[in-house]
């Protein structure tokens, strides 16, 4: 990756952010702590890694993505608005009634949404079937899902895991959130899921362990991903809950409450700085 296009997946990454607090703010609710969290991972599918078509969304031949935290669904859909699926300006309209955009991706009404979802540890098996789905078709194209580590928790997800390796699902991207945080604390102290990278080896996975902020190492890690043969793969992200407006870093409060007009402004200011050093950074 070269360093103009590094800047450019972070200007984007920022301008995602800023999609994300104003969407959250515009609804008075949603979850920007984990969709800040997965920002870059976000960007980096869309923009890099996948094989997408917006003129098409439903092109037989793309790539898959479940977002298994579906409650995350302000970053995928900022994210699938700057890509072309629909307009930037449709997020305002998150949660409100009547609009195709609600707290939950539904694949029935968001161009670009391949599966709905939101019940915690159901969009992995979701992915684990369009996989072996592909697989029976003989068709060259990959599936993604995310997970928060919290999800982690769900017994679903680990069966889900033995079907893909049993099944060696080696199209399979299985990329988890390790932000450390979920709606009623820690994750360490609600229900322990470490060591998370042993127990997907043991599983039978093909596991890397990168920052989920650097898209250098998201691209490293995805092209790992990629020449792995005969077993799935997962992508452990160590992020920051909130990452990138300082009041909502690492706070579990924010893990589904969104900012007052106060709260926007601050963030907005934050981040509008942060574009500009970046922008300074291109010229």
């Amino acid at each position: 990756m070269t360093k103009h296009d590094e800047l450019e997946l972070k200007k984007l990454a920022c301008r995602a952010r800023m999609n994300i607090l104003t969407a959250t703010h515009a609804a008075k609710a949603g979850h920007p702590g984990g969709s800040l969290s997965s920002t870059e991972v976000f960007t980096y599918l869309y923009f890099r890694e996948m094989n997408v078509n917006p003129k098409n969304p439903k092109e037989e031949g793309r790539d898959r993505f479940v977002l298994s935290k579906g409650h995350s669904a302000p970053g995928l859909y900022s994210v699938l608005a700057m890509r072309g699926f629909f307009p930037e300006e449709d997020l305002l309209t998150l949660r409100q009634a009547n609009s195709y955009l609600q707290g939950h991706p539904n694949m029935n009404l968001v161009p670009g949404v391949d599966m709905s979802t939101g019940s915690l540890g159901q969009g992995i098996s979701a992915a684990c079937g369009m996989a072996l789905g592909a697989k029976c078709k003989e068709q060259e194209l990959r599936i993604y899902t995310l997970l928060g580590d919290g999800e982690l928790e769900e017994g679903e997800v680990w069966e889900a895991a033995m079907f893909a390796a049993h099944h060696k699902l080696d199209n399979l991207c299985v990329l988890v959130d390790c932000n450390g945080l979920q709606i009623d604390g820690p994750v360490n102290e609600v229900m322990n899921p470490n060591p998370v990278d042993e127990k997907f080896r043991a599983f039978g996975f093909f596991v890397q362990t990168i920052s989920g902020h650097s898209f250098e190492a998201l691209e490293e890690a995805f092209s790992a991903a990629r020449e792995e043969k005969g077993r799935p793969s997962a992508i452990l992200l160590k992020t920051t809950k909130g990452k990138g407006v300082s009041y909502m870093e690492n706070s579990v409060g924010w893990h589904g409450k969104a900012p007052n007009d106060a709260e926007y402004e601050q963030g907005m200011a934050e981040l509008c700085a942060a574009l500009a050093e970046l922008e300074a950074e291109t010229v």
